[in-house]
């Protein structure tokens, strides 16, 4: 990657602190294992499943199902529950070690054979039908057939104890007509043909979640298939199967999938699974991708989405290899996976399009935060609706720009050693991971301490809005002084901890960059130089991308002048950032905001105690779209409003 410029030259530069000295006190992260427990452990699910007359006209949501569960006994118990969807499902036997059963409030209540006691290996045979209802967990229309099932929906089409607490491995047997190719999660272990009926037989014998699990077909699917060749065992290979339709385009992930495998493996270890899966789906699909293991569902056209593809595919080592213990966790998926996708960017097109890309994560945060943490511990216990859990501002994008910024606090070296002794850890490979995991996992590969980062990005809510200041003042011909005050306005949380860095550009066009920790609210500092400064630049690469800030510049001191001005910005109309400027006549409260064309206040920059003065900021876009705003300065009696054009 580029490294950004970061040096301090002392012959120019020379830095002094001064400022409140009290302790920063840290928001403790609650990080507690808070799940639904329960008395069992599903060891295996195993599914016989007749699919034939779903691809029929008029394509019923109908089938006949036989499903062995095997579970091992944690806690004495004689009866179980499961997750069953009473509007999808009709159960009509339970067997083996059942011997009866209530279906109600989509809970099926098991009566077991006897009392059993921990370590004990059950078997349960459960025969049931699915309802020709849509569900939005079992799909069916014009010769498609898919499952899809993120955050809980598996319980929709089979019973199970769905939550991804629970890992199990996998057995498919499904009939379906000859002209059907259908996949799933695992490995095809066969495929046998009896009249007009094709059964395939996919195992799986890694454990996966129930949102995980798929099968996904189509009449007339075509498979392309390649090979990876492991990185550690270049002689093993693994199978590359590309579910498609006749004219699709494979061009993309044809010529992505090798590579794009081979980096996360370097970055992350060895791609983890038996087999790499992917299909294209039809309209019916209501997402962009899922991350299936070992077999992901995409959109119509997501074979041409090279950055759909790479978020998908990271999810196989986080979301998949690792799974989130609870939903309280899911920005460990997603956070992750839309971070991945950017660092395929960065491999790809490099440093600059990584940055854009990040940038465009972070504004679109900034302009639709709900104001919530990454982190709800409640979620661990009620399962909140889809559009919460997977917000794209909290989940996806605040996720992967936290990950941004814990890269750039620890450096590249300690960064990528955290990321890859985290996938590789063979306590969390397999298994289910929390964010008290990987916090200890940073700490322990990085050698440092760093619970205030996640206390303050992931546990707490929201983001800093930084209102500096900072002055030049000229000591002597070969001596200048720039103060410099790091001040946080926003409210909840009242403060946020990290390294800043700062750039002074001078008169004769060169220019430094300093880094300093910014660890109290109201900081000051002080850089002495020995050649004339002309301008300070706070965050000037933008490593604090989850921030808004205005860098206010006391130009000069202003006596007698009857009335505040507010300048119009430059550049206007301006894409990203523009230059506001304006002048206070007496000490008040200055208040500048922007607003939109109905009359809404969208941010407000500045709100803070002047002094007479001519000032300046550079203003950034904070993820607004393009079209009209007003910027208003009031300052005691004084108000003004100026016409702000952001274009594309």
């Amino acid at each position: 990657m580029r490294t950004p410029r970061l040096f301090v030259l002392f012959i120019f530069l020379s830095a002094a602190f001064t400022g409140n000295a009290s302790p920063l006190i840290m928001k403790p992260a609650d990080t507690a294992h808070f799940y639904t427990k329960h008395s069992f452990d599903v060891l295996k699910y195993k599914l016989d499943v007749n699919l034939y007359q779903c691809f029929q006209t008029p394509y019923p949501r109908t089938f006949n199902a036989r499903e062995v569960i095997t579970f091992k006994v944690d806690s004495s118990l004689n009866s179980i529950k499961l997750n069953a969807n009473t509007v999808s499902l009709t159960i009509d036997s339970v067997s083996m070690a059942a011997v009866s059963f209530t279906h109600l409030a989509n809970m099926l209540n098991i009566q077991l054979d006897r009392t059993y006691q921990p370590g004990e290996v059950v078997t349960i045979l459960v025969c049931y039908r699915h309802k020709n209802t849509n569900d939005n967990g079992f799909f069916v229309s014009s010769g498609f057939v898919f499952t899809d099932s993120p955050p809980e929906g598996a319980r929709k089409w089979m019973p199970c104890w769905d939550r991804p607490s629970d890992k199990a491995t996998w057995e498919l047997i499904a009939r379906v007509p000859l002209s059907v190719r259908l996949g799933s999660t695992g490995m095809l272990a066969d495929s046998t043909i009896s009249a007009d009926t094709l059964s395939y037989h996919w195992i799986s014998n890694i454990p996966v979640s129930t949102y995980l699990i798929t099968f996904t077909s189509s009449i007339n699917f075509q498979v392309h298939t390649k090979y990876w060749h492991k990185l550690s065992k270049p002689n093993d290979s693994i199978p590359v199967r590309i579910y498609y339709k006749t004219g699709e385009n494979l061009a993309i992930i044809d010529s992505t999938i090798i590579p794009l495998t081979n980096f996360f493996s370097e970055k992350f270890g060895d791609y983890p699974f038996e087999k790499i899966g992917f299909a294209t789906l039809n309209g019916s699909f209501p997402w962009g991708g899922m991350e299936n293991q070992s077999m992901v569902n995409l959109a119509p056209g997501g074979y041409s989405d090279a950055n759909l593809i790479a978020h998908e595919h990271s999810h196989q080592w986080f979301g998949d290899l690792i799974t989130c213990g609870t939903w309280a966790d899911i920005w460990l998926n997603e956070g992750f996976g839309t971070y991945c996708q950017n660092l395929w960017v960065e491999h790809s097109a490099g440093y600059d399009a990584y940055k854009n890309s990040m940038n465009a994560v972070a504004n679109y945060y900034l302009a639709h935060n709900p104001g919530w943490p990454l982190y709800h511990p409640e979620w661990a216990l009620n399962t909140p609706n889809g559009n919460t859990l997977y917000n794209q501002a909290i989940t996806y994008n605040k996720g992967a720009c936290v990950l941004f910024q814990l890269r750039y606090v620890l450096g590249d070296d300690s960064f990528f050693r955290v990321m890859y002794d985290y996938a590789t850890d063979t306590n969390l490979m397999y298994k289910n991971t929390f964010t008290h995991d990987f916090v200890e996992k940073v700490n322990q590969a990085s050698g440092e301490n760093l619970n205030w980062f996640f206390d303050e990005w992931v546990y707490s809510p929201n983001h800093p809005v930084y209102q500096n200041t900072f002055q030049i003042d000229s000591l002597s011909v070969t001596s200048w002084r720039v103060p410099f005050t790091l001040n946080q306005t926003q409210v909840n949380p009242e403060f946020f901890k990290m390294p800043v860095q700062v750039r002074i550009n001078f008169m004769d066009g060169t220019d430094t960059t300093i880094q300093v920790m910014n660890d109290v609210n109201h900081q000051e500092f002080a850089f002495t130089c020995s050649k004339k400064p002309v301008n300070l630049v706070f965050d000037p690469f933008r490593n604090i991308l989850l921030k808004q800030a205005a860098t206010i510049y006391n130009i000069k001191p202003l006596s007698g002048q009857k009335s505040s001005k507010l300048n119009q910005n430059e550049p206007n109309p301006f894409r990203n950032n523009t230059l506001i400027s304006y002048e206070v006549a007496s000490e008040e409260t200055v208040t500048i905001s922007v607003f939109d064309s109905n009359g809404k206040m969208l941010t407000c920059p500045v709100d803070r105690i002047h002094l007479p003065g001519s000032y300046r900021f550079d203003w950034s876009n904070p993820g607004l779209t393009p079209g009209i705003y007003y910027l208003r300065m009031e300052a005691g009696t004084f108000t003004d409003t100026k016409k702000m054009l952001i274009i594309r």
